[in-house]
């Protein structure tokens, strides 16, 4: 299994794979293909700012995730946010996921945490996450627009 960072070559596989997940998972407001091509711009553009992986099996791109690291003065460092994540359904419970989330956990780039948000109904993916060992804090997320 390998997870590697995207190239553009991935990207056309990533973008299919960003609205599947919205398909599967709808977020607050709907994402296109324009938009996913705008963040893997920005992200090649300006580094700093995150990354996107793809999980490569077999020659092909069957998952994504997009890693995004922010400084925390409360936590006293950086904390690498898994903005999203996602494999392939013909992949799934084969611990791809989980490999990914253990590799960030042991090496991101000195973060002092990684980080996720889930959507409530999202059962499958609330289960990982807490078998990983995430919690949910003692804050609610709240946003603006």
């Amino acid at each position: 299994m390998t997870w590697r960072a995207a190239t553009p070559a991935d990207d056309d596989a990533l973008v299919e794979q960003c609205l599947a997940l919205y398909a599967e998972d709808p977020g607050p407001q709907p994402v296109g293909e324009a938009q996913v091509r705008r963040t893997l711009d920005v992200l090649r553009a300006a580094p700093a700012r995150g990354r996107a992986v793809v999980l490569e099996l077999a020659g092909r791109v069957e998952g994504y995730a997009l890693l995004v690291p922010f400084w925390s003065n409360e936590a006293g460092g950086e904390i690498c946010t898994i903005d999203e994540l996602y494999v392939a359904p013909a992949f799934r419970s084969r611990g791809f996921g989980s490999a990914l989330i253990e590799q960030l956990a042991r090496d991101e780039r000195d973060a002092v945490a990684v980080q996720l948000e889930v959507t409530n109904g999202n059962a499958r993916a609330l289960a990982l996450y807490s078998r990983l060992g995430f919690r949910a804090g003692n804050r609610l997320l709240r946003r603006m627009r």
